[in-house]
């Protein structure tokens, strides 16, 4: 039978083999921003899960915009050579495309690893002054950040651009702005944490101003031969804060600023907020967005074969974006392709589990 999700689609230049993507993970297993084994066995791993594009977890565009002090950076010539050998890696052995995530972590910057307790940095622990739109801290006990000044504004927008141009040299298939969860762009967003009087606060084209010069810095560096999207919040989950209909807003302003694709996900700007716990939770906002014309992707709780491919043949979004799920079951495309009739790329090794030579795949199924 024909499959939706199985069916190839172009970002831009760049065409996939079917809609599953597999979503950034941030490892906080990276040195003062340089890739490692575990990311070779990683994002191995995660390459030949049947999915037509990888994204690198969020790789930070300074070493004072990471999250933590593990994670990923593509801000010096030793985090370049670092992530190509990964990169390199994962072309030579694995069937997907790769894409990466370049973020920068703003007010949430400067915390512990999450099985460390993901709190703010101790005094001992090497914290450093976190920034933000304005000078709000994430929450109680958190970093108060220095509201942005016109040096900052200069020197992040250069930072995603150098970033941007290390990621082509690398050689990925896309390229990806962080624009939600709470950290840099979607703070200058989000009324909830953009309290400026300037022209980067107010309104809501004003609290897209820094969003959208940083992509229109990168389009500039990025070549048409690759992909370039974003991350957006859908919703974050608190009265007056973003909506869907800003979702709509932001997706058709960063279309005009050059994106190929946006992906729809929600929350994060605040503790307090509750991100829901249904199934496909942020599927009827990126149903919303993808109305703009714009190609969409959607994550959030999507777990099964015949959800994605309800969610695609219903045209609620271009793509799905897993992430726990294929933590989970790392070939979980080999199995959900297997359900839906359709079959995927494999390499020469593991040809010989495919459903055509291995009468076990049916029982297995």
């Amino acid at each position: 039978m024909h499959s939706a999700l199985f069916s190839p689609i172009r970002l831009g230049s760049v065409e996939l083999d079917n809609r599953i993507v597999v979503s950034p993970m941030c490892q906080y297993s990276a040195v003062d921003g340089c890739a490692t084994d575990w990311h070779i066995a990683h994002l191995g791993m995660l390459a030949n899960s049947g999915a037509g594009l990888v994204i690198v977890e969020a790789t930070h565009v300074e070493r004072h915009g990471r999250i933590t002090h593990g994670c990923l950076g593509l801000y010096s010539d030793e985090c370049e050579a670092a992530l190509k050998r990964v990169a390199d890696f994962c072309r030579r052995t694995g069937t997907a495309k790769l894409g990466i995530q370049l973020a920068h972590a703003g007010r949430k910057a400067s915390v512990q690893r999450p099985w460390e307790g993901g709190g703010p940095l101790k005094p001992d622990r090497d914290p450093w002054q976190t920034v933000g739109p304005s000078a709000l801290p994430f929450g109680p006990g958190w970093h108060i950040p220095r509201a942005m000044e016109a040096d900052d504004f200069a020197r992040v927008r250069g930072a995603f651009t150098a970033a941007a141009q290390r990621a082509v040299r690398v050689g990925f298939d896309a390229i990806e702005l962080h624009m939600a969860h709470g950290y840099l762009a979607h703070s200058f967003m989000s009324p909830l944490s953009n309290q400026r009087t300037d022209q980067y606060g107010g309104s809501i084209e004003n609290r897209m101003r820094f969003p959208r010069e940083i992509t229109e810095a990168v389009r500039k560096v990025v070549p048409h031969s690759i992909a370039l999207g974003a991350r957006i919040t859908g919703s974050d989950w608190l009265d007056g804060g973003l909506t869907a209909a800003d979702a709509v807003f932001c997706a058709k302003m960063l279309k005009a600023a050059g994106l190929d694709y946006v992906d729809i996900s929600s929350g994060g700007i605040s503790p307090d907020a509750r991100t829901p716990t249904k199934p496909g939770y942020n599927v009827d906002i990126a149903e919303q967005v993808r109305a703009t014309g714009i190609a969409t992707r959607v994550v959030g709780l999507i777990v099964t074969a015949e959800q994605a491919e309800s969610i695609i043949a219903g045209g609620k979004a271009d793509m799905v974006a897993l992430a726990r799920a294929v933590l989970d079951n790392p070939h979980w495309g080999w199995h959900a392709a297997r359900a839906l009739g359709a079959d995927i790329k494999r390499p020469n090794q593991y040809l010989r589990a495919a459903p055509a030579l291995w009468p076990g795949a049916t029982l297995a199924g």
